[in-house]
């Protein structure tokens, strides 16, 4: 097999837990506070924008209540912090104690925060906050479903992909990694990745990857996607560094493994489902990359309870 897809993956903080502050540091969960904030802000005030009418009109202002964030199925841990934020950057008198970690596992029933403050206020941002968390933590769950997958013994990696939420990327990069997964590249400039159209706008595979390697930095791995053998073979001459093999079945891509014979990193994807992680990677597999682990993650069930 081949080394690290990309560098980055470390930088970014993949395969391992992912740091949290205390909720009033300069950083959060491995993203810039001022990231996160601004996220927060614009879900809540595309929530209330008119204010809690409801709210309003039936609670009292001097009201106080108490409310636990409550874990409904077995899911993975992520966005603590975010969770958090959308109740501090509505009212900043609120308290909210994280009783879970970012990473853990947790069964139905376990409290993953407890929220206190004016209930008018916890009743305002409750919705915003548990779209965060449950949305992360649908997130870290099916990556932890993917990463169990690949079978016992053997080194490949999960990885996410570009098939974001518009907006959410760094926030649904980090649920990945709750969830034991890696991250690709994180934008455009983040690394060379020639895909199926940059080879029909310049030509082929060996001319892509020749501009590439002409023109890349030092440290910039050339990755090329291939769809058959014949462009893998191609992309080989041409000195590719990584290839992604697209679409091909588990004996395609051992019979490209053999070819590649350790001188390229290999990385498999396009509609990677659950099902085919272990053939795959039990074919030598490096990475298999998924879009699936951000566009299609189910939320997670999660309720915020308020104590009576």
């Amino acid at each position: 097999m081949g080394g690290d897809l990309d560098e980055r993956d470390e930088r970014d903080g993949g395969g391992g837990r992912p740091a949290g502050s205390g909720g009033k540091g300069e950083r959060m969960i491995g993203i810039p506070r001022a990231v996160v904030e601004r996220i927060v802000d614009v879900a809540l005030a595309e929530d209330l924008g008119a204010g809690d009418v409801t709210g309003n009109l039936t609670v009292d202002a001097g009201r106080r209540a108490r409310a636990a964030a409550v874990a409904k199925s077995e899911l993975v841990v992520a966005g603590l912090e975010v969770f958090r934020a959308a109740f501090e950057r509505l009212d900043g008198g609120i308290g909210v104690r994280l009783v879970a970690a970012d990473s853990e596992r947790a069964s139905p029933g376990a409290v993953l925060a407890v929220v206190d403050g004016t209930a008018r206020a916890v009743l305002a941002a409750e919705r915003t906050a548990l779209n965060f968390l449950q949305r992360l933590c649908g997130i870290a769950t099916l990556t932890r479903r993917f990463v169990d997958a690949v079978p016992r013994g053997l080194a490949t990696r999960i990885l996410d992909t570009r098939k974001t939420t518009p907006g959410l990327r760094a926030l649904e990069r980090y649920a990945v990694r709750c969830g034991g997964g890696l991250n690709h590249r994180s934008d455009l400039g983040g690394g060379i990745l020639i895909k199926d159209n940059h080879i029909a706008a310049c030509g082929s595979v060996g001319e892509a990857v020749g501009r590439a390697l002409r023109g890349a930095g030092p440290t910039q791995r050339v990755e090329v996607e291939v769809t058959t053998l014949e462009q893998l073979d191609q992309a080989l001459a041409a000195g590719a560094q990584a290839v992604l093999l697209d679409n091909m079945t588990p004996e395609r891509v051992a019979e490209a493994v053999r070819r590649a014979a350790g001188r390229v990193v290999i990385e498999v994807s396009g509609g990677v489902r659950l099902e085919d992680v272990p053939a795959l990677a039990r074919a030598g597999a490096d990475f298999i990359s998924a879009g699936a682990l951000t566009h299609s993650a189910p939320a997670a069930d999660i309720s915020l309870e308020f104590e009576t």
